[in-house]
This record gives structure tokens, sequence and C-alpha cells, in this order.
């Protein structure tokens, strides 16, 4: 199964679109939002995927965030989403304290714990946890990027989306 991992997309509509475009095309059978959309109107971008996301410390109208999710039948988490996808067991946290970061990375409860807020790309094997932040969609002036996780192998591919 290929899942598809961003964070941090901040308003960027064109770096949503070109991840987007990425989804689709290596046809990701689930995507992974770790927070930070920051507002409601950049939700429809995401129309046709199979996104389930959470919130970031920077997401405005989290109300109007859940209704445009909604819309779209994506699924919108509070701060913290566990799921299985597969054969995985995946945690999903913004990483806006990083000791929750580092506890639900060192726990071994997770295959694969996914954060985002740093802005910095990280992939690294902690125990049998594979942590995994896929950067920053947004760039910031730097490398915007987004990740294809394969499941099986468990191997990640990094994208830049600039």
């Amino acid at each position: 199964m290929l899942i598809g991992l961003i964070s941090d997309t901040h308003d960027h509509v064109p770096h949503i679109k070109r991840a987007v475009e990425l989804f689709r095309k290596r046809q990701t059978a689930l995507v992974l939002h770790a927070g930070d959309y920051c507002s409601p109107f950049t939700i429809p971008h995401f129309e046709g995927l199979n996104l389930k996301g959470i919130f970031g410390n920077n997401d405005g109208d989290k109300y109007l965030l859940l209704q445009k999710c909604n819309e779209i039948d994506a699924e919108l988490y509070g701060d913290f989403m566990e799921l299985q996808a597969g054969g995985l067991n995946i945690a999903v946290y913004h990483g806006t304290h990083q000791p929750i970061t580092r506890a639900l990375r060192r726990s071994g409860n997770y295959d694969v714990v996914v954060s985002g807020h740093t802005h910095s790309v990280v992939e690294k094997e902690i125990g049998n946890t594979l942590a995994v932040n896929p950067g920053t969609a947004h760039g910031f002036d730097e490398e915007a990027t987004a990740v294809l996780l394969e499941t099986e192998s468990r191997e990640l591919e990094i994208v830049r989306l600039d």
C-alpha cells in the first residue's frame, strides 16, 4: 500500500496542487496530513484523495476546517490520530510539543509515527518504529517536500514540490 504524507502546507496552494497531483499520479491509497493547513480555503484542493488529518498549532478556524473536510469526504481528527493501514499501526501528531513526539516514537506502540511542525524532513528508525516528518509542503524559501511511504517495505521516498 502506498501512503502519501504531507504536513505544514500553510496555505501554499501551488505546492498543495503539486502534492495532490503527485498523490494521484502515484495512486496513493491514503494521504495523511500532519497539520497546519492554516486556512479552510485550502481543503477543497485535496478533493478526491482518501485524506485523513489532524490539527496543527497554526490551524485557525477549526470548525470551518472540519466543515470543509466533511464536504470532500476527508476525515479531520483532533490533535492526534492513530490508525491501521497497510498492516502498520500508525500514529499522527503534529509535533507541537517535542517531548510528546519523542515519547510516541519511543513507545514501541506504533510501527510508524508521523509528525510535522519542525519543517524539517526526518526519517529514522527508533527501535522498531519508523519516525517520519515529511517536512513542510510550504517550503518557506527552502525545500518544499512531501513523502511517499510504501507500507510493505517501509521504504520512504522524499519528493520535492518546488
